[in-house]
């Protein structure tokens, strides 16, 4: 009796609306790469602390479960990261292997970060209370940056903003006093020396 409701009730709602509505809701838009690749890392967030012992709810989690978090995909990186006594250390290009650990980029963590952070108030979470948010995280991220390209030798270089065409060229404009028309030059002399008649400056008697 049961399978039977549940039978008419799934037939009933597709047939409820229009065979274009039910089209959209069966075969809804694709995600952009940006926000599968978010969902993707807000789940497995949500499985590291559901794997930890005892469990932790996300109401619970704070800054240091995700630095803890961060520290865990090390063990998946691609990077390599020269430790100080290695012979390649400070060198972009090193000609020979070494046993030195793989890690996560900078700019990976990074940009998890800014995802999971937009995810975590997406779902229910408040700003003031966002745990990637934290001044913590943001420290930790730049010794990353630092220690990473010094072990690399690659510095890291902020990228500079873009200018507004416009605006430069407006301010470029600005930057060049206009020059007094022969009208205005005019003006200028009858008023510091003097001039011959009444007439007002640029009417002619």
């Amino acid at each position: 009796m049961s399978s039977s409701k549940g039978k008419d009730i799934a037939e009933g709602s597709s047939r409820s609306g229009g065979g274009g509505n039910a089209t959209d809701q069966q075969n809804p838009p694709p995600l952009s790469r940006y926000e599968s690749q978010k969902r993707r890392d807000w789940n497995t967030f949500g499985q590291y602390l559901r794997n930890q012992r005892p469990p932790v709810a996300l109401s619970q989690c704070n800054a240091n479960h995700v630095l803890d978090f961060l520290r865990y995909l090390d063990q998946f990186g691609k990077t390599k990261v020269h430790l100080q006594g290695c012979v390649f250390f400070g060198q972009p290009e090193p000609p020979g292997p070494c046993t030195c650990p793989l890690k996560q980029a900078w700019g990976s963590l990074d940009a998890l970060i800014g995802r999971l952070r937009a995810a975590y108030e997406e779902n229910g979470g408040l700003p003031e209370t966002n745990p990637f948010a934290s001044g913590a995280i943001r420290v930790y991220l730049r010794e990353v940056r630092d220690s990473q390209a010094k072990a690399r030798g690659i510095p890291y270089k902020k990228k500079k903003k873009k200018r507004n065409p416009m605006k430069a060229s407006d301010d470029q404009s600005s930057s060049f006093p206009m020059q007094p028309s022969n009208f205005q030059k005019s003006c200028i002399h009858r008023y510091h020396f003097g001039a011959p008649s009444t007439v007002p400056c640029g009417l002619s008697s």
